[in-house]
């Protein structure tokens, strides 16, 4: 019997499109989550999300048919749908020209293309590293704050 990885395709993740280990999972648009996800690899997402998004080393790129209501740590995100709620990337937070956020931004490097909607406040972080009591402290805060409107 020949090894489960080159006979089955792994459900969830494309290991082609990263060179880094763990490849890149995808949530479908027919999908909806309601919690936390926390992972080591790559995520797009295309379906909804509600609650938190927690990659803290990882790409999350946000699709086109997708709609977060959730908070979002990574290394980087890439937004092309509608996001609500704070997102804090260590490098850096694109959002593109169909992209929607709402939410306060913490990251090192930011780039609003064009025709993208976005409120809220932006902190450029220098450092790019927050340790994770300020983490915590972030991702309850804005609970808080996402709560009281």
């Amino acid at each position: 019997m020949a090894p489960l990885d080159s006979t089955y395709p792994t459900i969830g993740s494309d290991r082609s499109t990263s060179s880094n280990s763990g490849g890149t999972a995808r949530l479908g648009a027919t999908l909806h989550v309601k919690g936390e996800i926390t992972g080591n690899e790559d995520l797009a997402i295309d379906g909804s999300v509600e609650g938190l998004v927690h990659l803290e080393d990882r790409k999350l790129t946000v699709g086109p048919s997708a709609k977060l209501t959730a908070d979002v740590i990574a290394r980087e995100v890439v937004v092309y749908g509608n996001v609500k709620g704070n997102l804090r990337a260590r490098d850096r937070i694109e959002i593109k020209k169909d992209g929607s956020v709402v939410g306060d931004l913490t990251t090192a490097r930011i780039m609003i293309e064009d025709g993208a909607y976005f409120k809220g406040s932006i902190e450029i972080d220098k450092a790019g590293e927050a340790s994770d009591s300020d983490t915590k402290s972030y991702t309850r805060a804005s609970r808080a704050t996402a709560s009281a409107d």
